[in-house]
C-alpha cells in the first residue's frame, strides 16, 4: 500500500460487533440527558454569560448565544445520527475513522483529548473561583501570599483546591459509571431548579430601558471599555465575537456520544438525549442572558459572579445563597461531564493502537478504563492548578469546532455511500474500489476483499462521469459514481466554506460599508456553495433504516460546516499558535508509534506475512438482473485469532 492509502485506511465496524463491549451497559435515556445537560449547563450560566455581556456583546449577548446554539444544535443532529449508526465509544474520533480515514481520525481524537482536558481544567478552575468568592477570596489570598507564581501565561498562584476537586471526581468516575450517573442526576436536577428560579424571579425586575441605554450616559462612564450603548454597544463584530466565546458554553453535549458502549439502547437513547439536552440548555442560556441584561446595565455586570451581583443590586439578597447552591451543583455536574468522556476517548484511540495501548486496559472489578481515567484526571488537575481560566477557555473552542465540522462532513459522506456501516460484512474495513470485471475472481485471492462494492454496481455506471451525474435527479439508487460525485461536492463545499470564512474575516468592514466588489464576491461564494449543496441533493441516499437521521440533508450539515469554520476563524491568533503546538506533539506520537502499531495496519501486515493464515470465504450473492452468480458479496470469517 502506498503511504496515502495507509493514512486513509478506514476502520471497519461489523454489524455483529456494534453491541460487543468490555464496558458495563447500565445507562438509560434519562441518565444520558442528565449527563448532557450537566456537562453543558455550568460555567456558561454562572460566569460566561456575564463576561460576554460586559466585555464583548452587551445586551446582544442573547443573539450571541442564539448563534452559538445554532452551531451546536446543527452539530448535535449530526452527532445524533452517528450515535444511532455507530454506538461505539469514541465519539467524533470513531465517526471520522469509519468514514474519512485514520490520519484524520487521529487528528480529531487528539483534539478531543485537548478539548476534554481543557474543559475539565477550566471548569475546575471556575468551581474553585466561585467557591472562593463565597468565602471572601480566602483561598486566593492565602496562596497569593504564600505560594506566588510570577510566570507569564500561568496563573498568579497554584490552585491546589482545583487540583483536589479534579482528583476527587476522577476517583468517583473510576469506581463505576452508574455511581457517577446518580451523582450527576441529583446535582443536575438542583441546577435546573435554580436556573428556573433565576429566570422567573428576574423577570419581575426587568427594565427594557437597559437594552436602549443612552450613548452619552455610557460615554460618561468609560467609552473605551463599554462601547457606544444601545443593543449593540460593541457593534455587529462584537456580537459575532461574543458568539465564538458563547460557543464554549454549549461544549459538553458530545459527552453523550462517548457513552455508546455503556448505554442499554444506544441507537435510540443517544439521539433523543442529545436533542433534548441541547434544547434545554438553549432555553436556559437564553433566559439567563435576557434576564441579567434587562435587570442591570451591561457595563455594571460583575464579570466573575454576575448573577449574585445582579440580584444584590435589586435588593434580593437571599437570592445570592440560592444561586450559590445552583452554581456549586451546576459547576460540579459540568466538571463531571467534562471529565466523563476524556478517559473513554483515550480508551477508544488506545484500543485502535494509535496511542499507547496500555491506556485501553479495562478494570475487571469496576468495568471502567481505570488507567486512562486516573491519568487523565491527574493531567487535567495539573492544568487546573497552573493555568488561569481565560487561557484555558481560549484553547478549548478550536478543537471542538474542528470536531463538529468533521462530524458534519462524515454524515454527508456516509449518507451518500453505497453501503451503510456494517453492511459490507467482515470486509476488514477496506473500501478501496477496483475496476469491475466480467469474470468471476478467485475467492481465495486477497484482492477479492476490496472488490465487492464495485462488483455490485451496475455496469452502466462505468460509462457515467462525475460531471454528468452532478445534477442528475434520475438516479434512484446510490452507486460508486454517485458516491464519488457526492464526495467531490462535499470536498468542494468545504474548501469554499474555508475561503468564504477567510474573506468575511478580512472584508467585514467593506461589506458593512456596502462596497460593490465585496458584495459581488459574497454573492459568488454564496451561489457556489449553494450549487454544491444542490448537487448533493440530486444524489441518491443510502436507504438503510436508522433510528435517527439528520433532517433536510444536505443543507443542515452544510450550514453546520460553514458556521463552525466561520467561528473557528473568529478565535484569537494565539489560540491557533497553541493549537499548532498541540498538533505537532500529536503528530510525533502518531508517526513514531501509532502509524506502526495501528490495529488495522497490523492486521494487514499479518495477513500479508502469513498467506496460509486460516480463513474461509462464503459466496452468497446472485445478480438478479443478469441471472448469473457473482462473487461480489463475500463473507470474511476469521477462525484463528490474529493477535
Amino acid at each position: 500500500m502506498s503511504l496515502l492509502q495507509k493514512l486513509t485506511r478506514k476502520k471497519f465496524i461489523s454489524a455483529d460487533s456494534v453491541h460487543h463491549t468490555q464496558l458495563a451497559r447500565c445507562l438509560n435515556t434519562l441518565d444520558l440527558t442528565a449527563l448532557g445537560i450537566g456537562s453543558t449547563l455550568g460555567a456558561g450560566i454562572y460566569v460566561v454569560a456575564g463576561q460576554v455581556a460586559k466585555q464583548t456583546s452587551g445586551p446582544s449577548v442573547f443573539i450571541s448565544f442564539l448563534i452559538a446554539a445554532l452551531a451546536s444544535i446543527l452539530a448535535g443532529l449530526c452527532y445524533a445520527e452517528f450515535g444511532a449508526r455507530v454506538p461505539k465509544t469514541g465519539s467524533a474520533y470513531v465517526y471520522s475513522y469509519v468514514t474519512i480515514g485514520e490520519l484524520m481520525a487521529f487528528v480529531i481524537g487528539w483534539n478531543l483529548i485537548l478539548e476534554y482536558v481543557i474543559g475539565t481544567a477550566s471548569v475546575a478552575r471556575a468551581w474553585s473561583s466561585y467557591f472562593d468568592s463565597l468565602v471572601n477570596n480566602t483561598i486566593q489570598t492565602y496562596f497569593r501570599d504564600n505560594v506566588p507564581m510570577n510566570v507569564t501565561g500561568l496563573s498568579p498562584y497554584p490552585d491546589f483546591f482545583a487540583l483536589g476537586i479534579t482528583l476527587f471526581l476522577s476517583l468517583i468516575l473510576a469506581v463505576g459509571v452508574k455511581e457517577s450517573s446518580r451523582f450527576n442526576n441529583l446535582f443536575t436536577a438542583v441546577n435546573l431548579l435554580v436556573v428556573t428560579y433565576i429566570v422567573i424571579c428576574g423577570a419581575f425586575k426587568a427594565d427594557v430601558h437597559n437594552w436602549h441605554i443612552n450613548p452619552d450616559k455610557v460615554t460618561a462612564v468609560n467609552s473605551t471599555d463599554i462601547g457606544d450603548g444601545g443593543f449593540l454597544p460593541f457593534g455587529f463584530s462584537g456580537m459575532l465575537s461574543g458568539a465564538a466565546t458563547c460557543f464554549y458554553a454549549f461544549v459538553g453535549f458530545d459527552a453523550i456520544a462517548t457513552t455508546g458502549e455503556e448505554v442499554k439502547n444506544p441507537q435510540k437513547a443517544i439521539p433523543i438525549s442529545i436533542v433534548v439536552s441541547l434544547l434545554a440548555c438553549f432555553f436556559a442560556y437564553s433566559g439567563i442572558s435576557v434576564v441579567i441584561t434587562l435587570m442591570c446595565p451591561y457595563y455594571l455586570l460583575d464579570g466573575n459572579a454576575p448573577l449574585p451581583a445582579v440580584f444584590d443590586r435589586v435588593g434580593w439578597h437571599v437570592a445570592r445563597y440560592i444561586i450559590a447552591v445552583g452554581a456549586v451543583c451546576g459547576l460540579s455536574t459540568s466538571l463531571l461531564g467534562a471529565m466523563f468522556p476524556l478517559p473513554r476517548v483515550i480508551y477508544a484511540i488506545a484500543s485502535d493502537g494509535l496511542i499507547f495501548k496500555f491506556l485501553a486496559r479495562v478494570s475487571d472489578r469496576f468495568k471502567t478504563p481505570l488507567i486512562a481515567t486516573l491519568l487523565s484526571g491527574v493531567l487535567a488537575g495539573i492544568m487546573a492548578m497552573l493555568f488561569d481560566l481565560k487561557e484555558l477557555v481560549d484553547m478549548m473552542s478550536i478543537g471542538t469546532l474542528l470536531a463538529y465540522t468533521l462530524v458534519a462532513v462524515s454524515v454527508l459522506l456516509l449518507r451518500y455511500r453505497v453501503y451503510n456501516i456494517g453492511e459490507i460484512d467482515e470486509s476488514k474495513g477496506s473500501y478501496t474500489q477496483v475496476p469491475q470485471s466480467d469474470t468471476e475472481p478467485d475467492p481465495d485471492h486477497p484482492d477479492v476483499l476490496n472488490d465487492r462494492r464495485k462488483l455490485l454496481d451496475d455496469s452502466n455506471n462505468d460509462e457515467q462521469s462525475i460531471i454528468s451525474t452532478a445534477f442528475n435527479f434520475r438516479n434512484k439508487d446510490p452507486s460508486s459514481v454517485t458516491e464519488k460525485t457526492s464526495a467531490c461536492a462535499v470536498t468542494v463545499f468545504s474548501l469554499l466554506a474555508i475561503a468564504f470564512s477567510v474573506f468575511l474575516k478580512f472584508a467585514e468592514d467593506d461589506i458593512s460599508d456596502g462596497q460593490a466588489w465585496a458584495i459581488v464576491v459574497t454573492v459568488i461564494f454564496t451561489l457556489s456553495m449553494v450549487l454544491q449543496l444542490i448537487s448533493l441533493a440530486c444524489q441518491p441516499q443510502n436507504k438503510s433504516l436508522v433510528s435517527f437521521k439528520v433532517p433536510w440533508l444536505p443543507f443542515l450539515p452544510g450550514i453546520s460546516i460553514f458556521v463552525n469554520i466561520f467561528l473557528m476563524l473568529r478565535l484569537p491568533e494565539a489560540t491557533w499558535i497553541r493549537f499548532a503546538v498541540w498538533m505537532a506533539i500529536g503528530f510525533l506520537i502518531y508517526f513514531l508509534y501509532g502509524f506502526s502499531h495501528s490495529n488495522h495496519g497490523l492486521r494487514k501486515s499479518e495477513t500479508d506475512k502469513f498467506p496460509d493464515y486460516e480463513v474461509r470465504y462464503e459466496k452468497k450473492v446472485n445478480d438478479p438482473e443478469n441471472k448469473r452468480e457473482r462473487s461480489g458479496d463475500i463473507k470474511f470469517l476469521e477462525t484463528t485469532s490474529l493477535l
